[in-house]
Parts: structure tokens; C-alpha cells; sequence
């Protein structure tokens, strides 16, 4: 079973389907994590992102092939992310085609240096968690970006390098459509939109979709900024566009609709970053923060802004972080106790390690269970450690249940799977 909230996101937002934007420009929505869109010229068309996988991009272009036989004149990535750069072989399969990106383009996941110090295994493991790798379908039933269904073929593998920077806002000719590309930084710093003044078409990139945005991944990213993100949104409301096309989720049609859900976004960001502030200036622990921060009625009802891919909480914890860094103003956190430690002094409070098991077995409260339970793994008592592990398993298949955020949901049920599957292994620390 799964949240029905997150089952109607997936089944409205992701429904397959190529769709017309305006004469001669269309997207495809619901074939892939991200959308791609096709804009067509006088004797060429323009491919605005590429999709996460080969396979996925080849799916596209048949759908495209469907409506001209044009050639691929130019592609243009909006931004670095993978699922929007990984099938442009498959729209110019000789390397020959101009793509076109911002100058300071520049991806967390692709052309990582491995030389460099980095928790390369970690990420990896925390994005197979996000996004549900090795989840059947009807367990990871939606990314909350796009379909959990989707082809998987060549996932990665279809990335060609930008031939032309762009560090400005600039006018271009895209074979007879007046386009202007714009600096655009909010999910990344590299972002950069497309806009056509005569139909009033923005490409958005990942800067807006359904859904409250990702202000935090828990696969583990560099800290996004908040304020420049909201900024951004602003500054594309007063653009008037008409239609607007996401990297995600389906277009919003209507020049009110449009500015609508972008005010709203820069609003709902500017409220976390403003009540994080407040709290943290009271001196409130990040842990009450996260578990008292929620946007105002107002916003709070809007559907786009419903918590299926970003979470409220996770961006209260990141914009602290990133403002401040770990450090929450108590100097009891100065110091530290190990997992161990800690559950050593636990269990002799509660009476010994069978105490803490009948707790843990006994309470209601699940997140409660999965912090009892993490106790009992870390000491390690033999007698123990396999009942805790399958214990932690199920409260966290039944919290995946009720879940809005599909992150979360795939994290949960990755873990459980993890945790069922692999006993012992010391590779699980972050996410079992």
C-alpha cells in the first residue's frame, strides 16, 4: 500500500504522454524522471534536455519522429543534474550537434574526479535509497520527480559534453524562433532557462514542479541556495510567460496559473528560510525545529506545494546547516558519545538490553522504534541484533505506508529490503 496522496501525484503528474505546448513545440511527460521538450524551426528542431537514460531518450524520439522528420539541430541542457543530460547521444548519435549550456555547468554526479576526497560510496548508496534502485515497481510507485516505472536501459549512459557556454542572458535564433536564455540559478547554480517571447513559453528546468521544492536531497548534495533559489522564482513570475514547462511534472498553462505557482514556491521557501531563522535566533535544538516548522494555511493548501519530493523539515535542517553548519548553539554538542556509548548508558537506565527490546516491541510511536532499535543494534548483543534489525524493517515498511514524500518512501523500503536481505553488513550504516 501507499499513500494516496503520493498515488494521485504519481498517476495526474506522470501520466505518459506527449504534450503540445504551443504550434510546433511539444514535451514529453511521464516517459523518464525528467521531461524533455522539442521545439521546432524552420528546417531543424531544438531538444531541450535529454532525459536519464538512452533508452528513455529513444522512446522520446520515436514519440517526436511522430510529428516531423526534422533533424536535430541543437540541444540545450538547462542544467547539469543526470536525469536531464544522459540521452543526448541518442538525439545526435554522430556528436556532431551544438548543445548549448551555461558557463559554470558543472554536475555533482557527472564527471565527478574520484581522485579527489569525497564519500563517493556513501552518495551511491544514498542515491540507490532516494530513488528506490532494486525497489520493484509496485514498491518505488513514483520519485516524486517522476515515475518509479520507467525504463532503466542505459541509465547514465547517453551524456554528451556542452560545445558552447553561455555566461550571460542572451538572445538566440533557434532556427527561426526568437529564444532568449537566461541565468537562473535555484535547484543548481548552473541552471539557465529558455524563454519564447512570441508564444510566451518558459522552460523552467528543475527551478519549479508539482511539488514543494527538493531545497535538500537526502542523497547527499552540496548546500543549495535557498535565497538565490527564491529569487530566481521571482524573477521568472515577471517574465509573463504563459505556459510553463517544467523539468518534472506536467506544464501549467495561463499566464495567472504560471505566475501563481511560482510566487507561491519563492514564498513558501522564503518562509522556511525565515522561520528556521527565527528559531534557531530563539534558541530552539534543530530537532524541535524540524518538528514544528510547517508553511502557513495559505500555502500550505496549495497542491503544487504538497511534500512529495522536497520536504519542509529536510530544508529546515539544510538551511541551518548551510547557514551556521552543524553546530546548534548547545554545548552539550561540543562533545560526543559514540552509537555505542550512548546505548550502553540506555539500556542500564532502561534495565538492560531485553528492557530496551521490550520497548522498542511494546511502543506505537514508530519513529521511536527505529531510535530503540538503532540502540539495540549498536551494542551489538547477539541475542538481540537479529530481532532489532527485523523489528527496524517493519516500522519502517509501515512508515513507508503513510508516507507523502516518495524519497522518503523508497529510503524506507530500501533499507528494510537491506536490512531482510544482508545480515551484518557493515556497509549499511547511513541508511540502515
Amino acid at each position: 500500500m501507499a499513500n494516496a496522496a503520493l498515488e494521485h501525484h504519481n498517476c495526474t503528474q506522470f501520466e505518459k504522454a506527449i504534450i503540445e505546448l504551443a504550434p510546433g513545440i511539444c514535451g514529453a511527460v511521464g516517459f523518464a524522471a525528467s521531461c524533455v521538450y522539442m521545439i521546432e524551426g524552420a528546417k531543424s528542431v531544438t531538444i531541450v534536455d535529454t532525459s536519464e537514460s538512452t533508452r528513455a531518450a529513444e522512446n522520446i524520439l520515436a514519440e517526436f519522429r511522430q510529428r516531423t522528420d526534422k533533424p536535430v539541430g541543437r540541444i540545450i541542457y538547462t542544467h547539469s543534474h543526470r536525469d536531464h543530460i544522459s540521452g543526448a547521444s541518442v538525439f545526435a548519435p554522430d556528436g556532431n550537434v551544438p548543445i548549448l549550456a551555461s558557463s559554470s555547468f558543472s554536475s555533482d554526479l557527472v564527471g565527478v574526479d574520484m581522485a579527489t576526497i569525497a564519500p563517493n560510496k556513501a552518495l551511491g548508496r544514498r542515491t540507490q535509497a532516494q530513488f528506490g534502485i532494486g525497489l520493484s515497481d509496485a514498491e518505488r510507485i513514483s520519485l516524486g520527480c517522476g515515475p518509479g516505472n520507467r525504463p532503466m536501459q542505459g541509465l547514465g549512459a547517453g551524456y554528451l559534453p556542452p560545445t558552447q557556454s553561455i555566461a550571460t542572458d542572451c538572445d538566440i535564433d533557434l532556427d527561426g524562433v526568437a529564444a532568449r536564455l537566461i541565468m537562473a540559478p535555484g535547484e543548481t547554480s548552473d541552471h539557465m532557462v529558455v524563454f519564447l517571447p512570441g508564444t510566451r513559453v518558459l522552460f523552467g528546468g528543475d527551478n519549479w514542479y508539482h511539488a514543494f521544492p527538493n531545497l535538500y536531497a537526502i542523497r547527499g548534495t552540496p548546500y543549495r541556495d535557498f535565497a538565490a533559489w527564491a529569487q530566481t522564482l521571482g524573477m521568472l513570475a515577471e517574465l509573463g510567460a504563459e505556459i510553463l514547462a517544467p523539468g518534472h511534472t506536467r506544464p501549467v498553462f495561463g499566464a495567472g496559473n504560471v505566475c501563481e505557482v511560482l510566487t507561491t514556491t519563492r514564498d513558501a521557501i522564503i518562509h522556511v528560510m525565515r522561520q528556521t531563522a527565527s528559531m534557531m535566533d530563539q534558541g530552539l535544538s534543530m530537532d524541535d525545529i524540524a518538528a514544528s516548522i510547517q508553511l502557513p494555511q495559505e500555502l500550505a493548501q496549495k497542491p503544487w506545494l504538497g511534500e512529495f519530493y522536497g520536504r519542509i523539515d529536510w530544508s529546515a535542517r539544510a538551511f541551518a546547516a548551510g547557514t551556521l553548519g552543524w553546530y546548534d548553539g548547545n554545548p552539550t554538542h561540543l562533545g560526543t558519545l559514540s552509537s555505542q556509548q550512548r546505548a550502553t548508558h540506555l539500556a542500564q537506565l532502561a534495565g538492560g538490553a531485553q528492557a530496551l527490546m521490550q520497548a522498542a516491541t511494546s511502543t506505537e510511536d514508530l519513529q521511536w522504534r527505529l531510535e530503540l532499535c538503532d540502540h539495540l543494534l549498536a551494542l551489538d548483543a547477539p541475542a538481540h541484533h537479529s530481532q532489532a534489525r527485523l523489528l527496524k524493517a517493519d516500522a519502517m515498511e509501515a512508515l513507508a505506508e503513510d508516507e507523502i514524500n516518495a524519497t522518503a518512501r523508497n529510503t524506507y523500503l530500501w533499507a528494510a529490503k537491506l536490512l531482510r536481505q544482508v545480515p551484518g553488513d557493515p556497509e549499511q550504516g547511513e541508511t540502515a
